[in-house]
């Protein structure tokens, strides 16, 4: 357990706060005390793709591809069009931030729980948001009805490397659109999507294939920072796989997350706030940010193997 959710389940949540002085970390108590007294189990999925690759954090010119590297593994997004109602074809730019994370997160969640390409929206998708901490209305609505156009407009390549070869899977995240009712302003907000969304056939089997299973509940205390999101995601997959400690160079860390970021000590502090954030949301993560860069450890994965077992039939 990490030295903040140590000092808390010692002295409790008021007293681990007041011994620190700097604000944000008191603001990591509050988020890391959430977290231990959280009792529900949900399980979230993601593709293994997304845990060393990531979508943009930030708008992009909506005709800019979006290519990103991670340990030999490559990701492009390239934007789509989809039709619109008076005719013609609007074009979408890249999906990105947390919106579009979270999103996928959900149809990636229930795909693998249904054993279906066929994932249910509507009202079903709303609760789950609002679980979330994601209340759909407003601006929110705004921002989901953006990013899940843009995820149905894109389309994805992912490149593996290894010694020898390059082998890669290309196509699209959902087959057909996600698409909205006109009364986003009324509080019928079940019927804010359509009832079913059909996931590519490539992208449900490679997540099938390759599924890494997270814990739902962490990722709704994070659910506003995308650069947390990732990392989370990516030690989620990372540690439980782990024989032995592991070290990763600033230049590696700043290969696969410094997107945005011209200069590697500017890209150094915000992640090591991210980072936190992310080890807050989850107690058994072991990692020591060391000058040459991070130190990961074995550590068990945020959801036990029978529960992922479990959960999945």
């Amino acid at each position: 357990m990490g030295q903040i959710h140590s000092l808390i389940t010692q002295l409790g949540r008021d007293q681990a706060k007041a011994l620190q002085t700097d604000p944000d970390q008191r603001s990591l108590v509050d988020v890391a005390a959430a977290v231990l007294e959280e009792e529900r189990q949900e399980l979230g999925i993601t593709y293994s793709g997304f845990a060393l690759t990531a979508l943009p954090h930030r708008r992009l010119p909506d005709d800019q591809p979006w290519e990103r590297r991670g340990h030999k593994i490559r990701l492009l997004i390239e934007p789509g069009r989809l039709p619109i109602r008076n005719g013609g074809f609007k074009l979408y730019g890249v999906p990105y931030g947390s919106r579009a994370r979270m999103i996928l997160l959900y149809l990636q969640t229930r795909a693998i729980q249904t054993d279906s390409r066929e994932v249910e929206l509507g009202r079903s998708m709303h609760e789950w948001l609002d679980r979330m901490g994601l209340s759909v209305g407003g601006q929110t609505y705004r921002d989901i009805r953006e990013q899940a156009s843009r995820i149905a407009a894109c389309n994805l390549t992912f490149a593996w490397e290894d010694a020898h070869s390059i082998g890669f899977e290309k196509g699209s995240i959902v087959k057909g659109g996600i698409h909205f009712s006109t009364n986003g302003g009324t509080n019928d907000q079940g019927s804010l999507w359509e009832d079913k969304v059909l996931l590519s056939e490539a992208f449900f089997r490679e997540l099938k294939a390759h599924p890494v299973p997270i814990w739902e509940p962490a990722l709704r205390h994070i659910q506003n920072n995308s650069t947390s999101i990732d990392i989370y995601i990516w030690l989620a997959y990372r540690l439980h796989s782990l024989a032995r400690s592991t070290p990763i160079t600033w230049p590696a860390v700043f290969e696969q997350f410094g997107a945005g970021y011209s200069r590697l000590r500017d890209f150094r502090k915000r992640f090591i706030e991210a980072l936190q954030l992310a080890l807050a949301v989850y107690p058994d993560a072991r990692v020591d940010v060391e000058e040459q860069g991070l130190m990961l450890h074995p550590s068990p994965p945020p959801i036990p193997e029978r529960k992922f077992v479990q959960l999945c039939r």
